[in-house]
């Protein structure tokens, strides 16, 4: 039986939608049991508006909520027994083996950052989400933790997004590709040129740089890039394929003719809607971190809910972590030195 703990007050929605995806997770996992962190009185609430089959959801208080806009540091430090806090405090205790939380994000990074620790010869954390394309799912990091990262730690989010699309997109040889301005060797910073150099030296199969068209073609499965730039990729993307939905949704219903159509049309769009929905994903793992880490969206739903317990499951036991380490420790002693050498600000985590 595998414990994870869910943040039962994290998110736009919760804690009712997160109960629900408990549930939901509970019913349909019969190898987890769930650790709902927060509240009680009102988890219980919500629990009791549920069948609950085996029960394998049990209930730990936290008196205190972090804000989706709280400055994340500042939460945790004031904020002692928040829920987020005392999930990964949990983590860190090893009473769970997977946190998931669709709470503030910052506090998600920095709470594990600065509790759980790194992996050994890891540097810095980066989030990892993973897209549809023309030839499967493809997985992207960073969207959020690192600001600003050197061209190390570039080259380490290749080597765990390799290691993450082998162990749970089930790519054999992924293709890594830098996110860049253009596909020239000679493109983009300082930092992102180095970065090149030290992927085109190592064992990766590095295709070079990608463009931002590239996302969706299936020309890389691994897309590499800082947490800025990944993050407004993030919000383009979930933008794009919403409206593409709408869109095609408007124009069959504008008359008899495409009303037909959109019926005959209607197993393939089901399909295409499943294949592009945040919520079939779930969460984000946050890769680096000394423990299993799930980071979902604020809006989540019951189901994206259900589905990130599920990713978090998938990483216990694939044991993503050990493999990190196992793959990133033939690169520590001749990479880590001249790569950290570049120049950087701090970064906002």
């Amino acid at each position: 039986m595998i414990r994870i703990a869910l943040d039962g007050m994290g998110g736009d929605y919760a804690p009712q939608v997160v109960v629900e995806g408990a549930v939901l997770a509970a019913n349909d996992f019969e190898h987890l049991e769930i650790v709902l962190v927060g509240q009680t009185l009102a988890l219980k609430q919500e629990l009791n508006k549920h069948k609950v089959l085996g029960g394998k959801i049990v209930l730990q208080e936290a008196t205190e909520v972090i804000g989706m806009g709280e400055s994340p540091v500042a939460a945790l430090r004031k904020k002692k027994d928040s829920s987020i806090g005392v999930c990964i405090d949990l983590l860190k205790k090893k009473e769970v083996s997977a946190v998931v939380s669709a709470g503030n994000t910052g506090a998600m990074v920095a709470a594990s950052t600065l509790n759980l620790g790194m992996l050994p010869g890891i540097k810095r954390p980066g989030i990892a989400i993973t897209t549809p394309t023309l030839h499967g799912m493809s997985v992207t990091v960073d969207v959020g933790a690192n600001l600003n990262p050197s061209a190390y730690e570039l080259f380490q989010y290749a080597i765990m997004s390799d290691v993450f699309a082998k162990s749970i997109l089930k790519k054999k040889r992924p293709a890594i590709g830098l996110l860049n301005i253009g596909e020239e060797e000679s493109k983009g910073t300082e930092v992102l040129k180095e970065a090149y150099k030290l992927l085109r030296e190592s064992n990766l199969n590095f295709i070079g740089n990608i463009e931002g068209r590239d996302f969706f073609t299936g020309k890389a499965d691994c897309i590499i890039c800082d947490g800025f730039v990944g993050n407004v990729c993030l919000k383009m993307i979930e933008s794009v394929l919403e409206t593409s939905v709408k869109l095609i949704d408007r124009e069959l219903g504008k008359n008899r003719l495409t009303a037909i159509a959109a019926w005959l049309l209607k197993p393939v769009l089901s399909s295409i809607r499943k294949e592009t929905n945040y919520e079939e994903a779930g969460g984000a793992p946050l890769l680096g971190v000394d423990g299993n880490v799930i980071i979902s969206h604020g809006i989540s739903s019951a189901l994206a809910i259900r589905n990130a317990i599920r990713v978090a499951g998938e990483l216990v036991t694939t044991r993503v972590n050990a493999q990190i380490v196992e793959a990133i420790s033939p690169y520590l002693n001749h990479t880590a030195s001249p790569a950290q050498s570049s120049e950087r600000k701090p970064s906002n985590a």
